[in-house]
């Protein structure tokens, strides 16, 4: 099986490193999907869901907040700001989120706290979508 050698950073710590055989990333344009030796690219990356396929086991998804993603010479970089595996996703915390950012949205007075409220609440469906999947 061709593999590629994929890392995945957030500020807090090295989310992965190692093989993998696929990764399919939401970018700004669309869903993204990297196999080995995928020609060059760099990209931003959207809230949205991460699944991370391996040569010997299952594969594993991932919430992730945005970022960037850098392909080139068989090894794929996922910068973000945030990642968590689905089995890390603390569901009560998530939801509780989700309801503050509805909360948040609908006592919004401007477009700034609109945009904010609806940022959050993404991020929390996200990772509720995730876990209970």
């Amino acid at each position: 099986m061709n593999t590629f050698k994929l890392q995945i950073v957030a500020p807090d710590r090295i989310i992965y490193e190692g093989d993998a055989s696929f990764l399919l990333v939401r970018a700004m344009s669309g869903d993204i999907g990297i196999q080995a030796n995928h020609q060059k690219l760099v990209t931003p990356l959207t809230i949205g869901r991460m699944k991370v396929e391996f040569p010997d086991k299952e594969p594993r998804f991932a919430a992730i907040t945005g970022g960037f993603m850098k392909v080139g010479g068989n090894c794929v970089t996922v910068l973000t700001s945030a990642c968590e595996w689905e089995d890390e996703i603390d569901v009560e915390r998530a939801e509780r989120a989700a309801q503050r950012a509805k909360e948040a949205r609908n006592v919004a007075r401007s477009k700034e706290e609109m945009d904010h409220a609806e940022i959050k609440l993404k991020r929390a469906l996200n990772r509720l979508s995730i876990a209970k999947k």
